[in-house]
């Protein structure tokens, strides 16, 4: 319902102007890039989502950095052991060092987008830039990333 809301306010904004006639297929058009937008989205925040949880829970609801509250989880996916703890540090700090890495647009792009949960329109409003410009440099960040963690026997 808010993709919906979103392209009716977008199709208001950009083409109220137009004919009546014309506004059906505007809308149609508007609304599927809004829901092809939001899959690519969805999509994108849940593999990183589903990576940071895989190395634990995050108990406390409150908006904290994911890799800064991992805990020990009763489902068995973090190791108890010493060595498992450490293990899994080790991970962690692969995985800040290669955001770190990553070009300062890219970087600052994707901490907003999903570490932020920032929609695309904030995070250009934000960075100065245009949404087109956001969408590149968090599909790039996350190519990167993913190859990064992968040659390191990181596997997402």
């Amino acid at each position: 319902m808010d993709v919906v809301q979103d392209a009716m306010l977008s199709l208001a904004e950009k083409y109220g102007h137009k004919p009546p006639e014309e506004l059906p297929m505007l809308f149609q058009r508007i609304l599927q890039n809004a829901i092809r937008d939001h899959m690519r989205r969805s999509k994108v925040r849940n593999l990183w989502v589903t990576l940071l949880s895989a190395f634990g829970s995050n108990n406390d609801d409150s908006a904290s950095d994911p890799l800064e509250s991992i805990e020990a989880d009763d489902s068995g996916c973090i190791p108890n052991s010493p060595h498992g703890q450490l293990e899994q540090a080790q991970i962690l700090n692969s995985i800040e060092r290669e955001i770190e890495k990553l070009p300062a647009r890219q970087r600052e792009a994707f901490l907003m987008r999903y570490w932020e949960e920032m929609d695309i329109a904030e995070t250009a409003a934000a960075m100065g830039c245009s949404e087109g410009s956001v969408k590149t440099h968090c599909s790039r960040a996350t190519t990167t990333l993913a190859a990064a963690l992968r040659a390191k026997g990181i596997e997402l």
